[in-house]
């Protein structure tokens, strides 16, 4: 019985790419295949999936994409870049061998949803792609704009204004916005922070989310703007309007 969703995936080492696709096809999904990163990405420029510019994805376009970290011609976060910046919205998750946690920070910023390492259970590996295909299937239909007493976020095209003013963020920042946003008015744990927007909890000593809620505040509040990003010492943080 067939899932109804497209996956791509980019994986070099072919014992690997074998093993995904067998896996994925067992749960029933469709799986396009693909050896390096520039064979996929020919392929995903091709069927022209969904932008955040409101452009529907074409029929056969994938719902969710798996690529590999290292490949040859074109590696899985360049790839993840240029998907990002040309605006694609399909769920990106990274499979690697590499686990260090700068490795994992690099790889979320370069616009992935989620970040697998190798060598992973296949329910580890079903359990993230059925997380990401249910986050397509919640927001489809569903009106995307979130509002904060002066600050309006569209979810579907990734874009947020203070008052008039749209706010330039990367893809961390829109993503713990997003968040802190479907939050509004409570207090959101460093915990629930990291496993939400990292998939991945650095502990307590890590000064990620410190750096990364410095990073909203500065585009957040311009000139005679009123903070709406709390600290709430000690337990988490908290999106509010004064």
């Amino acid at each position: 019985m067939s899932n109804m969703a497209t996956i791509a995936v980019a994986e070099d080492d072919r014992a690997i790419r074998v093993a995904l696709t067998n896996l994925l096809e067992l749960e029933g999904y469709t799986v396009v295949a693909f050896a390096d990163g520039q064979a996929a990405s020919d392929w995903i420029h091709t069927v022209e999936p969904k932008l955040a510019n409101g452009e529907s994805g074409t029929v056969g376009a994938p719902d969710l994409m798996i690529f590999d970290v290292m490949m040859p011609f074109l590696d899985g976060l360049t790839l993840c870049r240029r998907l990002r910046a040309k605006g694609v919205l399909t769920p990106i998750l990274m499979v690697t061998a590499r686990t260090e946690t700068l490795d994992r920070v690099s790889g979320l910023d370069a616009g992935a949803d989620a970040y697998i390492a190798k060598p992973f259970e296949p329910d580890e590996l079903l359990a993230n792609v059925r997380a990401l295909l249910r986050r397509v299937a919640m927001h489809t239909d569903v009106s995307s704009i979130l509002s904060v007493g002066d600050l309006r976020i569209d979810e579907a095209a990734r874009r947020a204004w203070r008052a008039n003013r749209e706010l330039d963020l990367t893809k961390t920042e829109f993503d713990l916005l997003m968040m802190l946003a479907r939050n509004a008015g409570m207090v959101v744990t460093h915990t629930s922070i990291y496993e939400t927007v990292w998939q991945y909890d650095f502990g307590p000593d890590s000064k990620t989310l410190q750096v990364y809620i410095s990073y909203l505040r500065r585009k957040l509040d311009g000139p005679g703007e009123a903070a709406l990003l709390h600290t709430v010492r000690g337990v988490g943080y908290s999106l509010r309007a004064s």
